[in-house]
């Protein structure tokens, strides 16, 4: 029996393992944020000052020794490289203001990133990309999509987002800001195409379910965009309606349900009202009534309670039975 290759090692022709992690689509993302060495900026500029001072202080050392025909070319040299080396310790200082970070990178190895605020010196002839951390926000174009019903509606999103990983926003995609435009936009065709609008069913709808709605959108963008190093904190839908050439057909048939639901409750305390009146005229005595009799009084009493307009009523001064 062979033996088989361990996951972590590659294989006899170099290859990568399967078992590296993947992202979405197949893209692989082996890099992640780790700390880069940094010192306090002001003891690394008293230090670059010192440098360069002493080497200021040989150089004329050294011219000083020369006029006076005792050599000096050494002193020269050294402080000469000392001014050099000090001017590269003061270029490896960078502010970072808060809510930001620097991504170094050597030669171009990233070799870590800087979050803490303040001055800062970091490795010497390190390049340095700002990477904002804070909250970022913004709204999605207005889309025309079909609902799961088939019914093109305009639908638009506000998304709320941060950068939690600098290496794989900076390196994993080519603009991370960008990037999370175009899959929020995605995600939000994806999950408008997968509830209806708005139904007589017990089901989620986008117009009744919006906390739902809005939750499940968070999710699905979160999803697509986290290879990325980006993260969500909110997303809520900012618009939604009808598509104007269906706008019209569908505000009937709202106003057709609502009064088909009103007519309902209507009816329903109508009735209640006719069993209460009956019960009560055959409980205290006051009339007797045939079954004859008694169904016109419930239908007199349903198209009074019922009518839209005042109704207007028929007194009988005679006998009951006349």
């Amino acid at each position: 029996m062979t033996d088989q290759p361990h996951p972590d090692q590659e294989d006899s022709m170099g290859r990568e393992p399967a078992s590296q992690p993947v992202g979405h689509a197949g893209m692989r993302v082996d890099i992640d944020e780790r700390p880069a060495w940094s010192i306090d900026g002001f003891a690394g500029l008293i230090i670059s000052l010192i440098v360069i001072g002493g080497g200021i202080a040989l150089v004329i050392i050294g011219a000083i020794a020369a006029e006076a025909g005792d050599g000096g070319a050494l002193a020269i040299v050294g402080g000469s490289l000392l001014v050099v080396m000090g001017s590269v310790l003061a270029s490896a200082l960078t502010v970072i203001a808060p809510g930001h970070t620097k991504v170094v990178q050597f030669f171009g190895r990233y070799i870590g990133t800087v979050r803490k605020p303040g001055l800062r010196m970091v490795v010497p002839l390190a390049t340095r990309k700002k990477v904002s951390v804070r909250v970022h926000n913004f709204e999605t174009s207005d889309l025309k999509v079909n609902d799961a019903d088939g019914n093109p509606i305009n639908i638009a999103a506000i998304v709320v987002w941060q950068v939690a990983d600098t290496a794989k926003a900076t390196f994993g995609v080519e603009d991370y800001e960008d990037f999370v435009a175009v899959q929020s936009e995605s995600a939000l065709r994806h999950v408008t195409m997968g509830h209806p609008y708005d139904n007589d069913e017990h089901e989620v709808t986008l117009r009744g379910d919006t906390d739902v709605i809005n939750a499940e959108l968070a999710r699905e963008v979160a999803e697509r965009i986290t290879l990325a190093g980006l993260e969500i904190i909110e997303v809520r839908i900012s618009n939604l309606a009808y598509s104007p050439e269906i706008a019209q057909a569908m505000l009937q048939r709202q106003q057709a349900s609502a009064i088909i639901a009103a007519r309902e409750k209507i009816v329903e305390g109508a009735v209640g009202m006719v069993e209460t009146a009956l019960e009560r005229l055959e409980n205290q005595g006051i009339v007797e009534l045939d079954d004859e009799r008694r169904a016109a009084m419930v239908s007199n009493l349903l198209v009074v309670l019922t009518s839209e307009r005042g109704t207007t009523p028929v007194v009988n001064v005679g006998s009951l039975y006349t």
